[in-house]
């Protein structure tokens, strides 16, 4: 730390994110991203895209914002395209919460959350969720506080209905209620449709996960004109030019040939499920995932040292140094031929 630092950031901590190792030794089952390769229209796009890249990108995403409005069923104006989900959130919290209310959140989340809150100097209300990890709706009704809520929630998988999202939204209409659905195509129902009923619901997603394009970058926020108005003055005040060319183009071609992301979704999630049933069959605790992911632990194993023992057999999965949940581990569903290899190495370990 230098002595510039401002004194606010002194307590900051970072969200690490997970390994990303550079030499490919790896069977990668540690930060959710697809087993499968963009689409050959994506490829194609962006290789053709290549040629201009010398010119600055559309600053307002004409194009990606309307193919994606019409796929998510809204129009243009409810869509902001961001550098990520992440700086989708990033905006929300710089535009809507404030230092005098708390933001309500649960226990066991998506760790940029705290984050946030730390940067933006807004204060956190974190609600333990129950023993089983799933979320008490109740603890989000009627709070007079805005409410952040992954759906699927991360790390644990499990996903609230949209009834229970319209509970929420119905009972706080003075603030801002955000769904992180950042998994939803893995088997969960969108909330996107109740933002022409309610105009303090906010949506965040992401094209990283079920549409193969971590690399690139591409989130988006979706919500009533004036909050993607509000979002979008954040980011016009920070980075005009968020997305570049070659993320523009690869997003569009992405939402061409969506019925290539749809089945590689189901496969995912019928590999998911039949891993989960092999987990269980050797005993080990597995949450309901509806996401991409496995929640899992083993009663007779440290979550660590099943982590340490996968990764010195050259397969990463995600390990969390946090209360409740040390013994647990999060697996990215592979292919079906990684998740057999996974499967078959964790029977060798246990």
């Amino acid at each position: 730390m230098s002595r510039f630092l401002l004194r606010r950031y002194e307590n900051l901590v970072p969200y690490v994110p997970g390994e990303q190792p550079q030499d490919g030794a790896f069977i990668k089952l540690n930060t959710n991203e697809s087993p499968y390769p963009p689409s050959p229209l994506v490829l194609e796009r962006v290789r053709d895209e290549a040629a201009s890249l010398r010119l600055y990108p559309d600053p307002d995403a004409r194009r990606l914002r309307a193919k994606l409005a019409a796929h998510l069923g809204v129009l243009p104006e409810n869509v902001l395209v961001t550098n990520g989900s992440d700086e989708a959130l990033a905006f929300a919290f710089l535009a809507f919460f404030d230092r005098d209310t708390p933001v309500r959140f649960p226990d066991i989340t998506y760790g940029f959350y705290p984050v946030y809150c730390s940067l933006c100097g807004v204060r956190a209300d974190i609600v333990p969720l129950r023993e089983d990890f799933t979320v008490c709706v109740d603890d989000y009704v009627a709070v007079g506080r805005p409410v952040v809520l992954a759906n699927p929630n991360a790390p644990t998988g499990l996903f609230l209905p949209v009834s229970d999202i319209e509970r929420i939204a119905a009972s706080n209409p003075d603030h801002i209620v955000l769904i992180d659905e950042a998994y939803i195509d893995f088997g969960g129902e969108s909330a996107v449709p109740l933002i022409n009923k309610y105009d303090n619901l906010l949506i965040v997603g992401t094209f990283s996960k079920s549409r193969s394009l971590a690399g690139a970058r591409i989130g988006y926020a979706a919500a009533c004109a004036p909050l993607i108005q509000d979002l979008d003055t954040i980011r016009n005040s920070f980075n005009p030019y968020n997305l570049s060319r070659t993320a523009l183009a690869a997003g569009e071609a992405a939402l061409d040939e969506q019925a290539y992301y749809t089945k590689n979704c189901r496969e995912i999630a019928r590999v998911r499920d039949e891993t989960a049933e092999k987990l269980r069959d050797l005993g080990f605790i597995v949450t309901d995932s509806r996401a991409n992911f496995l929640f899992i632990r083993h009663p007779e194993r440290s979550g660590h040292d099943l982590y340490a023992e996968l990764r010195a057999r050259g397969i990463l999965v995600r390990w969390f140094n946090l209360p409740r949940i040390s013994d647990y581990l999060r697996v990215t569903v592979g292919t079906a031929e990684q998740m057999d290899i996974f499967v078959d190495t964790i029977r060798a370990i246990i």
